[in-house]
């Protein structure tokens, strides 16, 4: 009988951050939106207050919810992007999780697309 390794959350948000100097947050949120771990980059500050951004994730998993609704017909979702002035807001689903991170706004789209392709992979187990 194979055993199931269990994955350290810090070590996989860690990993994440430390991917690009433009990183400023990652967070890996349960399917009801609890952060299950979270972490902001060193020498960055939260633009949310710690309520605001456990309400933020909440509704991060009802708009999962209510995007499956249209996997049917259009497809599963591959990651969602918002584009703030103060910050790029990026979600991408695993089978039990959602990964939530961001980026600082002047971010070039080629650079958050490696980004995504590189945490897909790093996320896959989760």
């Amino acid at each position: 009988m194979a055993v199931k390794k269990k994955v350290d959350l810090l070590d996989l948000v860690e990993k994440i951050v430390s991917l690009n100097s433009k990183m400023r947050f990652a967070a890996i949120i349960d399917t009801k939106g609890n952060i299950r771990e979270g972490i902001m980059k060193k020498g960055q500050t939260s633009l949310n207050s710690q309520k605001a951004e456990e309400h933020f994730c909440k509704q991060v998993a009802q708009r999962r919810t209510m995007r499956k609704e249209f996997d049917r017909s259009l497809g599963k979702v591959q990651f969602v992007h918002v584009e703030r002035e103060k910050v790029s807001q990026l979600v991408l689903y695993t089978k039990r999780n959602i990964v939530f991170f961001t980026v600082e706004p002047n971010t070039p789209m080629t650079t958050k697309v490696k980004l995504i392709e590189k945490i897909k992979k790093i996320t896959a187990s989760i």
